[in-house]
């Protein structure tokens, strides 16, 4: 019999299992509803960043309006009439007044945070080139990570670390495609300059980002938006009365123009909404990863508002992009336990205490000596 077996051929077909195997593991771990929600979540936030970039685009090229303070005064104006008003209706712990008696003070530096973050974000075009604001502003990305593990506890594996340089790969290559075609030669009067405010817009958006996850998770989206609005609407409107009031009497407002503008705050409205119901279903970096497809919807649309030339590689970056994001949402990342703290020792009154308490069950009193001689009986009748 052993030798039969010995002889006998293989099955066919046992070679390929296999593959077939792991093919079927993996297209179990990948198509599954939780991925496909997070990447159409994700798209759809794209979607609206592409809106507020050709809207903006379009203002600049076409009329000449360059005003992203107040283009961001009227976003954080719109949070402040909608979620900062519905925390005033609000009663008990989670209302207006609470939370501002509370926490007033972190919501003044998310609220600086996130108003400068898009502010130094619109204003690097001006010094430095649109290659070096789409590579650098990923910088952001390994500053949320390291955010993540220190604040929100987040724990990585390789597969995610994997993910992000995929992620960054095909950023890479939409850059090499913007070369091709020609987008990268608008050289700004200052490179340096415009670098410094790319790094130090993208470190503020991871800031304003995993605040936004912790606030999220453990507070309310309401919270989170009303607070932004508020302090938002303090922040910008100083800020635009200070640097950007003479290009607003500038503008040769006509219906074009201000349906640019309601185009723009609509879109930059409805991310910042829908932004904290992704993050909570996620979390900051896998949004942060999904959102760098934003570039290349806003080149698609750019191929018939402005001409752009089309190369091949854009499809590329884009598959690249969304094979990294898919591995990072695949594996979903762990949260460390907190340190438990060391247990007191086992003397003292308070473990005498204990013990009494403990022993009174079996006994019904203790007796204690001191050093007097004297006895004192101590019951629980």
């Amino acid at each position: 019999a052993g030798g039969a077996d010995a002889g006998a051929e293989p099955q066919p077909g046992a070679d390929t299992a296999p593959p077939r195997r792991l093919l079927a593991l993996l297209g179990a771990k990948l198509c599954t509803w939780h991925i496909l929600k997070t990447i159409i979540l994700g798209q759809m936030l794209s979607l609206f960043i592409c809106g507020t970039a050709v809207t903006s685009q379009y203002l600049a090229e076409r009329y000449q309006v360059n005003t992203p303070m107040f283009q961001s005064f009227i976003n954080y104006s719109l949070l402040l009439l909608v979620y900062t008003t519905t925390l005033a209706f609000r009663t008990g712990s989670d209302s207006l007044w609470q939370i501002l008696k509370q926490r007033w003070w972190k919501y003044i530096f998310l609220g600086l945070a996130d108003v400068e973050a898009n502010y130094m974000i619109v204003k690097a075009y001006q010094y430095t080139t649109l290659t070096s604001v789409q590579l650098l502003d990923c910088f952001g990305i390994p500053v949320l990570m390291a955010l993540s593990w220190f604040i929100l506890r987040a724990r990585y594996r390789l597969i995610h670390f994997l993910a992000v340089a995929i992620c960054l790969l095909g950023v890479g290559t939409m850059v090499g495609a913007d070369i091709l075609a020609g987008r990268q030669d608008s050289e700004g009067s200052d490179v340096v300059i415009g670098d410094v405010l790319v790094l130090l817009g993208a470190s503020l958006y991871a800031i304003s980002n995993v605040s936004e996850e912790y606030i999220v998770k453990n507070l309310s989206r309401v919270e989170f938006l009303g607070m932004v609005g508020l302090f938002g609407t303090i922040i910008s409107g100083l800020q635009l009365a200070i640097v950007e009031h003479r290009e607003i009497m500038k503008i040769q407002w006509n219906w074009k123009i201000a349906l640019l503008f309601t185009v723009f705050a609509l879109c930059m409205f409805g991310l910042y909404s829908f932004m904290p119901v992704v993050i909570k279903v996620t979390s900051a970096t896998s949004v942060n990863l999904g959102i760098l497809t934003a570039d290349l919807y806003s080149l698609f649309f750019g191929l018939f508002l402005f001409f752009y030339k089309f190369s091949g590689l854009y499809i590329l970056s884009f598959i690249i992009i969304m094979v990294g994001f898919t591995l990072y949402c695949s594996t979903p990342t762990r949260t460390a336990e907190p340190t438990a703290l060391p247990q007191p020792s086992s003397t003292g009154l308070d473990n005498a205490a204990l013990k009494l308490e403990e022993s009174d069950i079996e006994t019904p009193a203790v007796t204690v000596q001191f050093t007097r001689g004297e006895t004192v009986v101590v019951s629980t009748d």
